[in-house]
């Protein structure tokens, strides 16, 4: 069992994996990438050895791959770890031609998992409750996006309800949009309104990813909700993080925190929202330059992490999504020119929410809480090697 607040960096051959330790628990934060040609049976299994080798159980997967990669995937998956694992499955093809982008894992140990649905596991540690909402799709899918989208907002209510939580309890939220381009506005109205209803309002948002992604049920989305309720309903555990670089995302009408941080048990957690090449004022900057796109992104989430005392090296799990998957060249020569070596990420290829945005960057980045701060361990484990 890891000390109170002590985060341990375990890298290998297309994985890398964070846990963080408290007195009582453990979470894991997994990330796993093919390797060239490797089975996709193959790829299952080691995340599964990862989580078993904790003795953990898994609260949230998101697979990012082909249609024809899930099956397979998840039926590896489950045989190595629970047979009702909860997984959000997004249609996003990998950047190297392989059928599966790969898996990242969130997972608990050390704590009773309880499963209230099909889609929502509860866990407790010292100072909260915590919820994970997974591959929440529309009851019917035979009328609009728009009411999908309210229904899937209604799925949320319900599933935190059942948790005993409320709408104002949730920290991050996932939407993968299916054809996004062709109905991110309308999708933004039903958020909008539903969050108004709710009383959720700035600077209460929660951090958001919006992407473009297919979910094998052929709905118009599915969406995942991390919520976190502290035991003393006199801590204020999540804050929302204002971006030194851009504007609030409610002033051009899209109603999520540029970040929000989660103070729990010994460590604070930064969870970044998807960020791109947008403009202090709100409009895209850089149109057609995918260079300077991925400069200036990295500029705005570097300056997140940076008003909270964090850099790259804190991070703990990565998505960049590229309307190309030719450009993810640009994003590696960009890290290699800032000295990181190693960053928990996956890299996907599909839309973004506006035409002209070429890159996107969502991450959470951890740290100790300076009364418990020491030193990462970062070892090798028995795969070794990059």
């Amino acid at each position: 069992m890891l000390e109170a607040g002590r985060i341990g960096k375990h890298f290998g051959t297309r994985f890398e994996l964070v846990t963080v330790g408290s007195s009582t628990t453990r979470e894991l934060h997994l990330t796993i990438r093919p390797r060239d040609a490797e089975p996709l049976a193959a790829v299952a299994r080691r995340a599964a050895t990862q989580v078993n080798a904790h003795d953990a159980r898994a609260v949230r997967v998101i697979a990012f791959g082909l249609r024809s990669a899930r099956n397979a995937t998840l039926t590896a998956l489950r045989s190595r770890l629970d047979d009702d694992v909860p997984v959000t499955w997004v249609e996003g093809r990998s950047c190297d031609g392989h059928p599966l982008a790969g898996l990242q894992i969130h997972a608990v140990a050390g704590t009773h998992v309880r499963l209230v649905t099909a889609a929502t596991r509860v866990w407790s540690t010292e100072q909260a409750t915590h919820c994970m909402l997974s591959g929440l799709t529309p009851a019917r899918t035979n009328v609009s996006r728009a009411r999908q989208a309210g229904q899937v907002f209604r799925a949320i209510q319900t599933g935190l309800a059942e948790a005993g939580m409320e709408m104002k309890h949730v920290a991050r939220t996932w939407f993968f949009l299916d054809d996004i381009l062709s109905w991110y506005g309308a999708f933004n109205r039903v958020r909008n309104q539903f969050f108004d209803e709710q009383g959720i309002r700035p600077p209460t948002v929660p951090a958001s990813t919006g992407v473009s992604g297919r979910n094998p049920r052929g709905a118009a989305l599915t969406a995942a909700v991390l919520a976190v309720l502290p035991h003393d309903p006199g801590i204020n555990a999540v804050r929302a993080v204002a971006s030194p670089g851009q504007c609030p995302a409610p002033a051009y009408g899209s109603a999520f925190s540029r970040a929000v941080e989660v103070t729990s048990n010994g460590v604070r957690q930064l969870l970044i929202s998807g960020t791109a090449s947008i403009a202090p004022g709100g409009e895209t900057c850089h149109v057609g330059n995918v260079e300077a796109q991925v400069a200036r992104t990295m500029e705005v989430v570097e300056g997140i992490l940076a008003s909270r005392r964090m850099s790259l090296a804190d991070v703990s799990r990565a998505v960049a999504y590229f309307k190309s998957a030719r450009d993810v060249a640009t994003f590696s020569r960009w890290l290699k020119r800032r000295g990181v070596k190693r960053l928990p990420v996956l890299n996907v290829s599909g839309s973004i929410c506006r035409p002209d945005l070429l890159f996107e960057l969502e991450l959470d980045a951890i740290q100790t809480l300076p009364s418990q701060a020491r030193a990462a361990d970062v070892v090798a484990t028995a795969e070794g090697g990059a």
